[in-house]
Order: structure tokens, then C-alpha cells, then sequence
């Protein structure tokens, strides 16, 4: 039976990252970058798709994990009838492309095994294996290789590689396991105590800067350290899930690869970590948009690779039988070639709050603006396949259209203050694009009959991301069709007190069968609660979400509130981006004199 998704901890050095179940066993993993081809596929089929299990030999072991204060450093403690032992698992952030794994007796005496099922290429190709030390083993194919590492002694078996062994208390017993070209010499191995120290002290000095956030601060903390651990270190690059096709409804078809930078959400990111007042994160983010955009506004996407890659071509694995039989498994994202308008709302968003909140303004942003902005009055008027990606024909979204009015209210607002007469100028036109984008939207996106506005114009479908009408200003929070909608989306589209962000079930999005909860749609919820001044209600929502992180605070995409378990890729940006902001938005009117000087304005 496939492990619930809920049941994995995230190992990450902010290049590629690991899941690790409570049972000890390691099932997904992609060297050297979050969307290289994974040498570790348990979670999309079985064990003989590659996984490492370190657990004791007693199968009726307790497991309780913990992540080490402030770190991505996990430590699984197992209870036996003969004693207790700890399991560590790290990525170590100054060694590239490692994975380290210490077994610490606590207690008596714990006898462990270890299962080593290496295949490279998504779970379809076994290595070569071969002892080249008494404590080196290397496994090869094709241009991959990976080195283990460890004093235990080695067993093959059966093309997989085992080991028995025992600690007792105060004993310490390490694996490292590498990747590297397989064209080069095996590089020689580290001492795993000091990258266990050196580890911990990078996530602490990130972590420690954190400012309070009330009773919320240690839920804000874990979802910012995982924020940065989904944070592609070399290019600034932020992916919006470290894993592909854990599927938003068992056994459908709707799974998808989520290892790759999308706009939105690493805008959400962004803004979410200049809000903690993480400027570097923020810096390297829009470093890596202007590289990424650069070029013809008409080919600018709503994804990139983690360099700012173009071509995301999708295919499908027929050999992996998916997670919980959830087929098809699909690597690369079609996605990347629609047009969403509503990514150019937000990307212009976060460059007015990275102005707002210091991030010097850059030659290269201005240019680029200024060709973007007249190639956007283009084109906002024409439909597209909005911000839930659908499959089916292109519609006009009345979401999409406000992001367009964003981005031409928040450029035109920054031009306003210029000393350029120009400048100036440019931003009086932007703004008559602005009014005439709102009362295209207030004629075609308002349903009167209804008393709310719409997913699309001229039909009556809700969708949750209406929510962003009020979010963003585009409308006062009191106003008579904004109370509308928001009640409207409560009565339609709410599921067992959490939100859908569109009836799937009754939606011609061009994909079969139905989804979850979308988690990050309560989160916005909660935030407008908050803006009508319903803090308690907002309040009870975002505790009813953190109480569904699983039990070392991580979050999926999805949530079923029958089932009681956690659904898409995992974990998910936008979910955590949603505990975050949510978290800031009721501490100002909580704590509204400690939030001011916790948060940048």
C-alpha cells in the first residue's frame, strides 16, 4: 500500500530535494536539480523503482520524527522491544548533490537493515554496481553516478544492495550517499559529523532572522524554511513543488510536474519573503525573472525552467504505475505554453512592493516594462486559459482580467511620482487602460441576478480566485458586489468548511474527474475575512489549515476533508505562501503594534 503523501518529510540544499517517509524509506529523490530525472521513484510506483531504506529489522517499530529547531534536518526516533535509536537525514548545503543519513543508539540495543534500490531514469534503469572500497560502493549508468559511502558492510542482492547491522547507545553510524558525472573519478568523501554542524548552522542563521509573528511564528518559520529549501540556489529560481504527479484526485488522471518556476507563484514568494524582510531571497527571485522574461514580450511564459529554461515538453513514464495507481505519470508541463494574463498582474505587483520595500530599482526592469505594458493593451482583452490552467478552449476570466487592471494601476502608480515628464505621461495612459480594463470587467464579470461577480464572463460558474477582486484592491472591501461574491463563493464552493477553487466536477477544463480542496484559496479566505473585519472567523479558518499540516509542519497542494488526507504535489509554494501571509494579516490585528515592527510596510 503506496504511503499517504501527508506521511513525507522534505530533505532539500536549496539545488534538489529528497521525501522521506516515517518508516525511514527515502522514495523520492533528483540529482543534481529539483526536475532531473529522479534515481529514487518509490512514490510514483514501487520499491523496484529505486528507494533507501534505513529502519530497524523489528517490523512493529515506533516511529515519532521531529525537524531539528529552525533546520531542514530531520531526526526519526524508533522505539523497539530492545531499545531506541535516532535517524538523521540532511542534504548538506556546502556539498553538492549529497545525501546524508547517521543511525544514533539512544536506548539498549536496535538492530537495523538497509535497502538500496538505485534506478536512474525515473525508476526504469538499474546501474552497475561495483565495491570499490571496503566502504565504497559506486553504482553507474550512462552518464549518472551515484557513491555510497558508509562503514556498514555491503551486501548485493538481487540488484539491490543491503545491509544488517546494530547500534547501541551512544553509537553513531554514517551514510553519505553522492551523485557526480560518471565520466569523472570518484570524488573522495566528507566527514558527515562536520556537514551535520556546517548544516545546521546554515539553517539556523536563515532561520533566526524570522521576526515574530505571535502564537504563529514557529508555523511562519517552517513554512519559510521550506519556502527557501524549494529555492533553486544557483539561479534564484523558486519551483512551486518539489515532486510531479501526485495526483488531486486518487487514481485520475489529473497529475502534473510541478518542478519548474512558475510567475505567480514565485511572485507569492517573493512577496511573501519581503514581508519577513528576506531581501536577499527576494533580490535573487527578481534577478532571475528579468533574465528569465527577457526577450519578445509576445514569448514571455507563465513558467520557466529553474535557469529560466523555455521548453517544458510534457510527456508520460508508462512504466510507473503512479501513486496509488494515478495515471499518467507526466514529466515537463504543456502549461508553459498558454497564455495566462494574470501572471503580468502579479509580476508587476511584486516589482511596485520590491520598490516599496527598497529593492533598488534596475535599468533592465524599466525597459522592460515599458515594452511589456503596450504589448499587454494588446492582448487583455482577449481570453485566455487563466489562472487554473484550464485544458479546454481559451475563455475570458474575469480573475485574469483584474490582474491586467493590476498591472496597469500599480505601474501607473509607480510613473506617477517620476521626475520624468514622460514617465509621467506614460503613467496618465496607463491609468485610462486601468479604468477601462475595471469597467470591462464590472459590465462583463458582474452577474446582477446572481449579485456576485463570475469565473468567466457571461457564465455563472464561481471561482475562488474572484477572492483577488478584494485582495488586491480592485474593489473596496465593503462593496455591495464584493459582500456578494464573497458570500456566493462561500455557499458554492466551500467543502466541508474549505474551499474548491472551482466545481471541477461540473467544469468543461478539458481534464476528466474531479479534485480537492485547493488549499491556498482558504488562505485567501481567511485574508479577506480579515479585511471585513471578521478576525475571528479568519482566525478559526487559518487554525482549521495549520492543524492540516502533517506532523512536521508541510503542507500539499490539496486537501479531502472526507477522506482526511493531503492530494497533489507535495509540498506545495502556494500552500505555504498561504500560511505566511495569512499569519502576517491576522497578526496586525491581533498584535497590530509588534506587526508594525515585524513587517515592512
Amino acid at each position: 500500500m503506496a504511503v499517504l503523501i501527508e506521511d513525507y518529510a522534505l530533505l532539500g540544499n536549496c539545488r534538489t530535494a529528497a521525501l522521506v517517509a516515517r518508516d525511514g524509506s527515502l522514495d523520492w529523490l533528483c540529482f543534481p536539480r529539483f526536475d532531473a530525472p529522479a534515481c529514487f521513484a518509490a512514490l510514483l510506483g514501487d520499491s523496484n523503482n529505486g528507494r533507501w531504506k534505513l529502519a530497524p529489522v523489528d517490523g512493529s517499530a515506533q516511529s515519532r520524527r521531529r525537524y531539528r529547531d529552525g533546520t531542514l534536518i530531520l531526526e526519526t526516533l524508533f522505539t523497539t522491544d530492545t531499545g531506541q535509536a535516532l535517524l538523521i537525514d540532511f542534504m548538506p548545503m556546502e556539498i553538492d548533490s549529497s545525501v546524508v543519513r547517521i543511525v544514533v543508539g539512544v536506548e539498549g540495543r536496535v538492530d537495523f537493515s538497509m535497502d538500496l534500490a538505485i534506478r536512474f531514469d525515473y525508476g526504469s534503469t538499474v546501474p552497475w554496481v561495483e565495491k570499490r572500497e571496503p566502504h565504497t560502493m559506486t553504482a553507474v549508468a550512462g552518464p549518472n553516478m551515484l557513491v555510497l559511502s558508509t562503514p556498514a558492510e555491503l551486501h548485493p542482492m538481487d540488484h539491490h544492495t543491503e545491509s544488517l547491522f546494530s547500534v547501541e547507545a551512544g553509537q553513531r553510524l554514517g551514510f553519505a550517499l553522492s551523485w557526480q558525472v560518471s565520466h569523472d573519478p570518484v570524488r573522495a568523501g566528507f566527514d558527515v559529523e562536520s556537514a551535520l554542524q556546517q548544516t545546521e548552522r546554515f539553517w539556523r542563521e536563515f532561520s533566526d532572522r524570522c521576526p515574530d509573528v505571535g502564537p504563529w511564528t514557529d508555523q511562519v518559520k517552517r513554512s519559510l524554511i521550506t519556502l527557501k529549501a524549494m529555492t533553486y540556489a544557483p539561479t534564484g529560481g523558486i519551483v512551486a513543488a518539489v515532486t510531479t504527479s501526485l495526483p488531486e484526485q486518487l487514481g485520475g488522471e489529473r497529475n502534473w510536474d510541478y518542478r519548474f518556476c512558475w510567475l505567480r507563484d514565485a511572485t507569492m514568494t517573493l512577496l511573501a519573503f519581503m514581508n519577513l524582510g528576506y531581501f536577499e531571497e527576494a533580490t535573487a527571485w527578481r534577478n532571475w525573472l528579468l533574465r528569465s522574461i527577457a526577450g519578445n514580450p509576445e514569448q514571455v511564459q507563465i513558467m520557466y525552467g529553474l535557469a529560466g529554461e523555455r521548453r517544458l515538453l510534457e510527456y508520460e513514464l508508462p512504466w510507473l504505475a503512479g501513486y496509488e495507481q494515478s495515471r499518467p505519470v507526466r514529466i515537463g508541463n504543456g502549461a508553459a505554453s498558454q497564455v495566462q494574463l494574470d501572471v503580468y498582474g502579479e509580476v508587476a505587483d511584486a516589482m511596485t512592493q520590491a520598490l516599496k520595500n527598497g529593492l533598488p530599482a534596475l535599468p533592465r526592469s524599466t525597459e522592460i516594462q515599458k515594452v511589456i505594458m503596450p504589448f499587454l493593451e494588446k492582448v487583455w482583452h482577449q481570453p485566455d486559459a487563466g489562472i487554473w490552467e484550464i485544458r479546454s478552449a481559451p475563455r475570458h476570466f474575469t480573475h485574469s482580467k483584474v490582474m491586467a487592471w493590476v498591472s496597469f494601476d500599480r505601474n501607473a502608480g509607480v510613473l506617477a511620482h517620476s521626475e520624468s515628464p514622460e514617465d509621467r505621461e506614460r503613467g496618465r495612459h496607463y491609468r485610462a487602460v486601468a479604468d477601462e480594463i475595471h469597467a470591462d470587467v464590472c459590465a462583463n464579470g458582474y452577474d446582477t441576478a446572481l449579485g456576485s461577480f463570475v469565473q468567466t464572463y457571461g457564465g455563472q460558474e464561481m471561482d475562488a480566485s474572484l477572492l483577488q477582486i478584494a485582495l488586491t484592491g480592485f474593489l473596496p472591501i465593503d462593496d455591495p458586489r464584493v459582500t456578494g461574491t464573497v458570500t456566493r463563493i462561500e455557499q458554492s464552493l466551500m467543502k466541508d468548511g474549505l474551499l474548491l477553487r472551482y466545481d471541477s466536477e461540473r467544469s468543461t477544463d478539458g481534464v476528466s474527474g474531479s479534485e480537492g480542496t485547493f488549499l491556498v484559496c482558504s488562505f485567501w479566505l481567511a485574508d479577506v475575512y480579515v479585511l471585513q473585519g471578521r478576525d475571528e472567523e479568519a482566525q478559526v479558518l487559518f487554525e482549521r489549515l495549520c492543524g492540516l499540516c502533517n506532523d512536521v509542519g508541510l503542507l500539499a497542494e490539496q486537501y479531502d476533508p472526507r477522506q482526511n488526507r493531503m492530494l497533489g504535489n507535495f509540498p506545495q509554494a502556494f500552500s505555504h505562501i498561504g500560511i505566511i501571509n495569512t499569519a502576517l494579516n491576522l497578526h496586525r490585528v491581533v498584535c497590530p503594534v509588534k506587526s508594525r515592527a515585524a513587517t515592512p510596510s
